[in-house]
């Protein structure tokens, strides 16, 4: 065995790595860009080295650049994860022959699959069902038109270079056929460098069923049966388990085999997955990767196993310790992708900085694996993928119990995620069923994915107790550092001279103004809520959980501010809103007679207001496209726009001053 391990990766998959590697006594050794520079993964390890600039093909991707960190660092075995240079038989053979151990499939392995066409050739010879369909070298429109014609519509045109729904484009008749064809072309060279393209027939309802395979480099092969992947949204995957509903032992031997013998027809060692396509009793070859897969967790759950562990000791030369019959299933595992994407946007990309973030770890039967901490930014540089979290149970229903009440106590603020999406969708009848194909989300998106929740009087309720509860710390610092800390106006118990008085709290929720009235009582507070009074009281910590208590019921939750804007994480669901008169001597993004900032960078894409104009509290006066959404900048109180610093177009920075904006000369009087 090897003493020493660089991982040339970065995220939860460096993260899950270096874990084990440590375990098993090897030094570990990061590498990140600057973007990661404090990164977890960077963090986790013995030692890191810096690749380069943020982007990928200036760190990650970069070969030269990893090749001088693993001579500089001494580092025995290279390990690469998957994404980035992990299929990249160049690289393979660059790490040999910088003296290091390719912890991967011999690099002919990986060219025989980089190819879709060139691996179905092989997978055909090797007795291995496949998809009807063209996989030929001409690649000429009219060939291709042709064999369209021959495989029979509805039909798919796939990338042969590349997956991840890429250069992939369905066609339902051949008026379309050529358009849909330049499209893929077009996109598959973008992606890949390569334009070649294969057809295949396109199942209406399948199933997306892959296998799990293990070889050394002693001859022995073994697979550790099936994960079902169907669940997908723009032909990628966001929830696996292990094993497949329904499947019975027969057919699970049946792909097994078929498995082995396409790892085999390569020459393959190592971990890797071959991903089927089944639609009834029928399964077809797709595609085989010559990598640890993102959804591996749910295969050592029910395995008992260290991936991971085995790939370090079949590269180290280690005999694989199991004969097939030696393997077998215990209970049932699911994994779902949490990410910073928007559903409601055709699952777009967030980013931002992640101000909260509580991942659900210790809980029975539950693992976490992730790569990132509260106030980490996460950037359009890399995968958007925040954590995956993996439940294991005897059974399935066991297992996605567990994973949905895992979901309940997970939350993110800061960035947009698919975590309520990710609780729908195992509420779906089809999911609770088992069995779904891949086009489920597709059909069942109106379903998932809400236009707009209402908001919950908790959340509502919270929101007000956090904004309360913050100026109760900053006047208890403000009294700290005065010369009279007792001082009664340093009170915020609403004490006023002989003034029964009260607080109005005003929200706007999608431009409905929301008043909260709040009325002070000893150790508590009395919201008047649209449903009735209620007594509230709670404590508020530094990351914005809040442990309340309203009308009697106990609530934890999170309450996430930036400027106006208040995100309220109540079990997976974020609720957005704004406060429009923030409490004498918080903190605003307009003073009295003061400015008005952007709250973070983005581009101004509408003015809604000339200075000069005279506007009411809550009023849109300007929209900020920022962290792929539209952040809404409002007038805080009734006034006046003094001035318009900025154009619809104008690209801002963080705390750039947007308008100037004077209050009108009578206030609400009220008490903090």
């Amino acid at each position: 065995m090897f003493t020493s391990l660089l991982i040339a990766n970065r995220g939860e998959i460096a993260c899950r790595i270096i874990r084990t590697a440590r375990r098993m006594g090897l030094r570990t050794i990061a590498v990140y860009s600057d973007a990661d520079r404090e990164a977890l993964h960077v963090e986790l390890a013995d030692e890191a080295w810096r690749l380069g600039p943020a982007p990928a093909v200036e760190s990650y991707l970069n070969q030269n650049a990893l090749l001088a960190v693993i001579k500089a660092s001494g580092a025995e075995a290279v390990h690469p994860g998957y994404g980035f240079l992990a299929e990249n038989a160049d690289f393979a053979e660059a790490v040999a022959g910088a003296g290091s151990v390719f912890v991967g499939p011999p690099p002919d392995a990986v060219r025989a699959m980089g190819s879709k066409a060139a691996a179905k050739a092989l997978m055909h010879k090797a007795g291995v069902p496949l998809v009807p369909g063209y996989h030929g070298d001409a690649q000429d429109t009219e060939t291709l038109a042709r064999e369209a014609e021959a495989v029979g519509y509805p039909l798919l045109i796939k990338a042969s270079a590349g997956g991840g729904g890429k250069g992939m484009r369905a066609v339902e008749r051949p008026a379309d056929f050529a358009e849909a064809l330049a499209g893929a072309q077009r996109e598959a060279s973008a992606s890949f460098g390569d334009a070649r393209v294969l057809l295949e027939k396109y199942l209406q309802r399948p199933r997306h069923i892959e296998v799990q395979v293990f070889a050394d480099t002693h001859g022995n092969t073994v697979h550790m049966f099936e994960r079902d992947c169907s669940l997908q949204r723009r032909h990628q995957k966001v929830v696996e388990e292990a094993p497949a509903p329904g499947m019975d032992p027969a057919r699970r031997a049946e792909m097994g085999a078929a498995a082995v013998a396409a790892a085999e027809a390569i020459g393959y060692v190592g971990a890797g997955t071959v991903e089927f396509i089944a639609e009834g009793n029928a399964f077809y070859f797709m595609e085989m990767n010559t990598r640890l897969q993102v959804e591996h967790p749910v295969t050592e759950a029910v395995t008992g196993l260290d991936l991971v562990e085995w790939q370090l000791r079949v590269a180290a030369g280690e005999v694989l310790p199991w004969r097939q019959d030696d393997l077998s299933l215990d209970g049932h595992a699911v994994e779902v992708r949490l990410y910073a994407e928007d559903p409601g946007r055709d699952f777009l990309p967030a980013t931002g900085r992640l101000d909260h973030l509580r991942l659900p770890d210790g809980l029975p039967g539950v693992r976490v694996d992730s790569g990132v901490q509260a106030g980490d930014a996460v950037t359009p540089n890399y995968d958007p993928m925040l954590a995956k979290i993996i439940a294991h149970g005897a059974n399935r229903p066991a297992a996605l119990r567990r994973l949905r009440h895992a979901l309940e106590q997970t939350g993110v603020g800061g960035v947009t995620t698919n975590l309520a999406f990710l609780c729908d969708l195992l509420d779906h009848p089809e999911v609770r069923a088992g069995g779904a194909d891949t086009g489920l989300i597709g059909r069942a998106r109106a379903d998932l994915i809400a236009a707009g929740e209402a908001l919950p009087e908790g959340a509502l309720a919270l929101a007000a107790l956090a904004e309360l509860e913050r100026r109760r710390a900053e006047v208890a610092v403000e009294a700290a550092e005065s010369g009279d800390p007792h001082s009664p106006w340093h009170t915020t118990t609403g004490w006023r001279l002989n003034v029964e008085t009260h607080l109005d709290l005003r929200f706007a929720v999608r431009e409905v103004e929301q008043v909260v009235r709040v009325r002070y009582r000893p150790e508590a507070y009395l919201l008047d809520l649209p449903s009735g009074s209620v007594d509230a009281r709670g404590h508020l910590a530094d990351d914005g959980t809040l442990d309340a208590e309203i009308g009697g019921r106990r609530l934890r939750g999170a309450v996430v501010r930036r400027g106006h804007d208040l995100t309220v994480l109540l079990g997976p669901r974020a609720y957005r809103l704004i406060r429009l008169q923030p409490l004498a001597g918080a903190e605003s993004d307009a003073g009295v007679d003061g400015t008005l900032t952007a709250p973070m960078p983005g581009k101004i894409t509408k003015v809604a207001v000339e200075a000069g104009a005279e506007v009411d509290a809550g009023a849109t006066l300007m929209v900020l496209e920022a962290m792929k959404m539209e952040h809404t900048i409002v007038a805080p109180a009734q006034g006046r726009v003094a001035e318009v610093r900025y154009r619809m177009g104008d690209q801002v920075e963080e705390g750039t001053e947007l308008l100037v904006f004077e209050v009108a000369a009578e206030k609400e009087a009220g008490a903090a």
